[in-house]
């Protein structure tokens, strides 16, 4: 179950569903909106519904009772909204949810769990309240990252017996390392504080080579002050093409993928950039370094100097093909769709076991 059209649940849920689906294993239904990227993949086993928003109680009982009428064995919700709505099914089906990620004010440190880190508002508290609620009430939880796995029993108080780890699942391309230096960097992301594009911007204005480019590809608030921003540091070499559907093309278009969060867990297009063979520039949170081959560029979230640093070395780097390779070998044993698939119907069928 989904209630977006968009986002990294979304992706994953499609390529799940669809790889289910082919394996002739399990018979697959989706409900939710069409996905604005890759709903080609599911159209036969595809069930709109529409759920507006955490009130929308008459939009959650329609949903809820157009999985009943299909009468599955496990119900799994994709995003925190179809949480609240599966949590319902739960005397009648197993229920799983993933929990993808976190609200936009929780800091990298308070999430780690840092003496004296600053706290999230009191909406945000009302929402992880919530979520724990839900995390304690459904089957299994599924984390993408162990560190939201260790958030989910630290902060949340979730018992470990209901947290399974199973990492996110992209296509797996033909891998494309670069053949020469790196010069055409992408960044990829909504255009908000936390995906850190400022501070990008602002690492690139002193090691950035006359010939190199950005390309920015996403969407959201901050594009204004970022194109402006661009055009003060790196006149000429900044290119922003909004919100993408072919991000697999545009990454392998790209000599190198830089991500500069201030939190994330297990971001998907880190994981499609090493699978298309690209080094990766990104900060060290969530479950990126986990992710990432030994010796990839990491910074601390928001250390523009840190930044810079691993973005010099990525730039004079002779030969940034070998960590292509290493990387695109990675994601082909942890992030392909069939691994995915695999892990996810052991952990259903486990669940039904306990019946």
């Amino acid at each position: 179950m989904l209630t977006q059209d968009r986002g990294g649940p979304v992706d994953v849920t499609v390529r799940l569903a669809a790889t289910l689906a082919a394996s002739g294993e399990a018979e697959v239904r989706v409900f939710g909106p069409r996905p604005a990227r890759g709903g080609e993949l599911i159209a036969g086993c595809h069930e709109p519904v529409s759920v507006l928003g955490k009130g929308d109680l008459p939009g959650g009982r329609l949903a809820r009772d157009a999985v009943r009428a299909w009468r599955p064995d496990v119900v799994h919700a994709q995003d925190r909204r179809a949480g609240l709505v599966s949590a319902g099914l739960r005397l009648r089906h197993k229920v799983v949810q993933t929990y993808h990620g976190l609200p936009d004010d929780v800091s990298e440190a308070w999430f780690r769990g840092v003496p004296g880190a600053v706290g999230p508002s009191s909406y945000t508290r009302t929402v992880l309240a919530a979520d724990a609620g839900v995390a304690r009430f459904v089957h299994r939880t599924v984390v993408p990252a162990t560190s939201m796995g260790e958030f989910l029993q630290r902060r949340l108080r979730v018992p470990a017996h209901r947290v399974a780890h199973i990492d996110n699942c992209v296509e797996i391309p033909e891998a494309a390392p670069p053949r020469g230096p790196v010069r055409r960097l992408v960044f990829v992301g909504l255009l908000v504080e936390r995906k850190g594009l400022p501070v990008l911007l602002a690492a690139l204005a002193g090691v950035m080579p006359d010939d190199a480019t950005l390309t920015v590809i996403g969407d959201g608030p901050l594009r204004l002050a970022a194109e402006e921003q661009a055009r003060r540091l790196l006149p000429g070499r900044v290119e922003f093409l909004g919100f993408r559907p072919d991000v697999a093309d545009q990454l392998r278009r790209h000599d190198a993928l830089v991500l500069p969060s201030l939190l994330e867990q297990q971001p998907l297009v880190v994981a499609e950039a090493m699978a298309a063979g690209k080094p990766v520039v990104a900060t060290d949170t969530g479950g990126v370094a986990e992710m990432l081959v030994d010796g990839a560029g990491l910074a601390a979230p928001g250390d523009v100097e840190g930044l810079a640093v691993c973005l010099k070395g990525l730039f004079t780097d002779p030969v940034p093909g070998r960590w292509g390779r290493l990387a695109a070998l990675r994601a082909r044993t942890r992030f392909s769709p069939e691994v995915c698939a695999q892990r996810h119907l052991a952990l259903y069928r486990e669940l039904l076991a306990d019946e």
